[in-house]
């Protein structure tokens, strides 16, 4: 093996290890975090099984880390994914969403699951996707929480 390669693979190592004692912060709040949104939608058991198995851990303050996200650079890279996920869509947020941006959530909820997009391809090579019939549960669902909220919205717009 030539130096180069040996220098090259030694810092390669050295930076490996450096990495892995630098953490991002854990996004942990808790099942409460997502107690309001539940109390509020009232998801069937099933429907807040799905919910907590492949929504949460994305787009809630309650992440469930698997062992790998102990791992740099992997645990950068999921923090990045949370983050994004969070950003679009927060569970642990629910209250001080408006009525108009809560039935746009579950608007965008069911938009992006109809069309495969969620749950992402990067979090189903890992964990599974949604079967046919959860996917039809979570839709049904989000479709009549929405009706609620378009009737608060048409309410307030008409008294």
């Amino acid at each position: 093996m030539n130096k180069f390669l040996k220098y090259f693979l030694l810092l390669a190592l050295t930076a490996f290890v450096v990495i892995q004692f630098i953490r991002p912060e854990k996004n942990n709040g808790g099942y409460e975090s997502v107690m309001a949104f539940e109390k509020e939608t009232n998801p069937s058991a099933e429907v807040a099984d799905i919910l907590k198995t492949n929504c949460y851990d994305c787009h809630s303050n309650q992440t469930q880390y698997p062992w790998y996200a102990e791992i740099a650079p992997i645990s950068f890279w999921l923090d990045e994914h949370i983050e994004h996920g969070k950003g679009h869509f927060n569970v642990s947020e629910w209250d001080s969403y408006s009525t108009k941006k809560k039935d746009h959530k579950l608007e965008e909820l069911i938009e992006f699951v109809e069309e495969g997009e969620m749950p992402l391809d990067s979090y189903t090579w890992l964990h599974g996707d949604l079967s046919e019939d959860e996917t039809k549960l979570l839709l049904q669902w989000a479709g009549l929480t929405r009706l609620k909220y378009k009737e608060k919205l048409e309410v307030s717009l008409n008294p």
